[in-house]
């Protein structure tokens, strides 16, 4: 059978499999092994799958994930989420909008020790949704704001989703975080214009808070420091070259840990969950990247990526208009897959056409990472929106979703302009050689 033939047949193979609901690690490993089998031999994709299987979770590289994992939920389940919170509160709740505004900061805040959008969004749901009605804000507006704000967990260094990028590719993992610093803290602060812009034209949707004093901002601040000393340290030991991102995320798990201590919030059974919390998360993770992994030898093997650029590279199209076309395609598939699968599927096809067309990894990586937080809150997957129902059952589907829109417009506008300015994403990378 002709290789490309059989790709086609394996991708419809695939997306069988995830329509009658098999999980899409094991989707991708099962299609890729038997495509494997075909095209070179049974006992071979056998070997090859056993020793994916085996090699994978004891990569070095890889030890990031689990101990990101593990700094995130130790930070979740020990009060910082709260504490970041209510020091934006303290800081922006008098504003029109300010728990709005301060739900967009105590996100991207939490984002930087955390490094997951969905432990993100859930916790700022339980933390600032039950302000934000206390103070009779709009239900659109309200959900709209922690679903999007949730997004900014996997731009804002740590991030899982850069790491697993990263190791795809073959990109500097320290300098993926650095990239995705400044187009981060950009998301947070469209957001918050987005916030402002709808609460000028509907001021009934989100009423002022309390306004707080001086001394009330500065003990706010003081319940945070540590947090913002951790983030300090972690992506200032990186950039400086001080330790690698392997270290880095040892580091951060234990100083998260020390904040807890220090807070008196870690309490034993807690310390266990959040142990068992990363082994599951982590065994997810690394499940459905050997089922990735097992999938893209096949496309190897079947030369799809080669094929693919073939086919682009006899277009009569400038790379700018390739990359749009790109990007489309991840909009697409945001509404039907989630982050992590469309990263792992997708990357292996898309990058060697866009290296090919002379872009900065680096940049592209980020750029990538922005149109899969759309998938978060787009129709009619949006993990962020589903999150959100699922712990305020009260508040209709549709109320979140129409809440998002605005954010979307303004994520949209933030990409196109890193699209046209790659330095916003590539200036810090590029500074960190002087240190090393």
């Amino acid at each position: 059978m002709d290789p490309i033939t059989l790709a086609i047949l394996i991708f419809l193979l695939l997306f069988a499999l995830l329509a009658i609901g098999l999980p899409i690690g094991f989707a991708m490993g099962v299609t890729g092994f038997l495509g494997s089998a075909v095209l070179i031999d049974f006992n071979a994709a056998l070997a090859l799958l056993g020793q994916t299987a085996y090699e994978t979770p004891i990569t070095y590289n890889l030890s990031i994930v689990p101990l990101f994992i593990l700094m995130g939920y130790f930070a979740s389940n020990s009060g910082l989420s709260e504490a970041l919170f209510n020091a934006c509160n303290t800081w922006l709740g008098h504003r029109r909008g300010g728990l709005g505004l301060a739900t967009i900061g105590g996100c991207g805040a939490f984002a930087a020790i955390c490094g997951s959008s969905l432990a993100t969004a859930a916790t700022m749901t339980q933390v600032a949704l039950p302000e934000m009605k206390r103070f009779n804000y709009d239900d659109s507006l309200a959900t709209g704001a922690i679903a999007a704000g949730g997004t900014i967990g996997i731009l804002i260094p740590p991030s899982v989703i850069l790491v697993l990028y990263g190791i795809l590719t073959e990109s500097n993992i320290g300098e993926l975080f650095l990239a995705g610093f400044i187009p981060g803290i950009m998301t947070v602060i469209f957001f918050m214009a987005t916030i402002s812009i709808m609460t000028r034209i509907f001021p009934e949707a989100g009423p002022r808070g309390d306004k707080s004093t001086f001394a009330q901002k500065m003990f706010a601040f003081k319940n945070v420091w540590g947090t913002v000393l951790l983030f300090l340290l972690v992506i200032g030991g990186i950039y400086l070259g001080i330790f690698s991102p392997e270290e880095a995320a040892g580091i951060g798990a234990s100083g998260a840990l020390a904040l807890a201590l220090i807070a008196r919030t870690m309490t034993w059974p807690i310390f266990i969950d959040c142990l068992m919390e990363t082994v599951r998360t982590s065994a997810m993770i690394f499940t459905i990247l050997i089922g990735a992994i097992l999938f893209n030898n096949f496309l190897v093997l079947s030369a799809v990526p080669d094929a693919i650029g073939t086919w682009i590279g006899g277009l009569n199209m400038t790379p700018t208009a390739i990359l749009v076309i790109i990007l489309l395609i991840y909009l697409v598939l945001g509404c039907a897959l989630d982050s992590l699968a469309m990263i792992l599927l997708t990357i292996p096809i898309f990058f060697p056409v866009v290296a090919n067309l002379g872009y900065d990894p680096i940049w592209f990586g980020i750029i990538v990472v922005m149109v899969v937080e759309l998938g978060l809150i787009t129709p009619p997957i949006g993990m962020n929106v589903f999150i959100i129902k699922g712990m305020a059952p009260e508040v209709a589907l549709g109320q979140i979703y129409k809440g998002v829109l605005p954010f979307v417009v303004a994520q949209i506008l933030l990409i196109a302009m890193i699209v046209m300015f790659p330095k916003i994403a590539t200036w810090l990378p590029s500074t960190m050689s002087q240190f090393h």
